[in-house]
């Protein structure tokens, strides 16, 4: 009688065991794909790092090729990288910070916020036009594009005067509100960047043509900041997609329209067709899945940042090379967001 209690009870935690099993394999079946994904393609295309994260808890990393191509140091999944633009999302949060403190109004002009500004545009553009880029500023000392809200241009003038606005309403510099709230969400690997501080960065290549060059210097300067400056590790920016939209850095209204589509654009990481551009972030709506997130690219860097708001899905992929070739910029991390994608699209 005891030996067949034994055996149903092996047979019942063997049957959980297989059970739990299939099930693990089943939620990170996209591992496989991704490390063929980096093995079969030419591996001069592909240097940097890979998380993919389910409810804010990392399922899979993957750290690729080099830090520094001449001292040939392995990549680690702790090395910091420059983001480029997808520090205008982190930027975007930060105004809203101050929306939801009532410091700031989305339709106020400009000028509201920056009063030594004298060009006649500053009483018409509203911040709300600067994070979604449909204000028409090109330069400081130039005349609009077009009238503020009935275009879209792309640019990073924007976001220094957000990163000036955000100064002024809580009277404390960009760096020190940015790196505050990477504190406070415990991002302890992510900063903003300052020229000629000792903080170790990976270095950034151009690829042309598999032929890797040094970027030895760096565009970020202390106006850009808050378009291009920030540094993190792919593990980092998963702590803040989980704390961005899950709720813990702004009200929920607040958030909603973030990622809500206030303008149409078109950028090939999210398809051919246009799609949504709410405030430093690009919401497709256009397939079966919705997914939102944005893309940087320079100083030798480019880095993609995904989100599937359904099942809470965070894709970060993070290169410290350039491709010489645009369409290729964004090679791996479109490849690794498309397979998430088409299992996305499956469930």
């Amino acid at each position: 009688m005891k030996t067949s209690t034994h055996i149903s009870c092996y047979i019942t935690v063997l049957l959980l065991f297989i059970h739990c099993n299939l099930f693990a394999q089943k939620k990170n079946n996209y591992a496989a794909s991704v490390d063929s994904l980096i093995k079969t393609t030419d591996i001069r295309n592909f240097n940097g790092v890979i998380a993919i994260a389910e409810n804010g808890i990392v399922k899979y990393t993957k750290a690729y090729g080099f830090s520094n191509l001449e001292k040939k140091t392995p990549l680690k999944m702790q090395d910091n990288f420059e983001i480029m633009s997808n520090s205008k999302q982190i930027t975007a949060a930060l105004l809203l910070r101050e929306v939801d403190k009532g410091k700031v109004d989305l339709q106020a002009p400009i000028k509201t916020y920056l009063p030594y500004l004298t060009q006649s545009w500053a009483d018409t553009v509203t911040v709300h036009q600067l994070l979604n880029h449909t204000h028409g500023i090109e330069a400081i000392d130039k005349p609009l594009l077009f009238k503020p809200g009935t275009s879209f241009k792309y640019g990073n003038f924007s976001n220094v005067l957000l990163g000036k606005i955000i100064a002024f309403s809580s009277k404390k510099t960009y760096n020190q509100m940015a790196d505050s709230l990477f504190k406070a969400l415990k991002m302890k690997h992510t900063f903003a960047y300052v020229k000629d501080e000792n903080k170790p960065i990976v270095t950034g290549y151009k690829n042309k043509d598999g032929v890797f060059t040094k970027v030895e210097t760096s565009q970020i300067n202390p106006d850009s900041t808050p378009a291009d400056g920030i540094i993190t590790t792919a593990e980092d920016l998963v702590i803040w997609n989980s704390n961005l939209h899950e709720g813990k850095i702004l009200k929920p209204e607040t958030y909603k329209l973030m990622v809500s589509e206030t303008v149409l654009a078109q950028h090939n990481s999210f398809g051919k067709e246009k799609c949504g551009y709410g405030y430093g972030i690009r919401v497709n709506n256009n397939g079966k899945t919705k997914y939102i997130g944005h893309t940087g690219l320079g100083d030798g860097f480019a880095s993609l940042n995904i989100y599937f708001p359904k099942n809470k899905i965070s894709v970060v992929v993070l290169e410290n090379q350039m491709n010489d070739k645009l369409e290729l910029a964004y090679y791996f991390g479109n490849q690794v967001k498309e397979i998430i994608l088409k299992l996305e699209d499956k469930k």
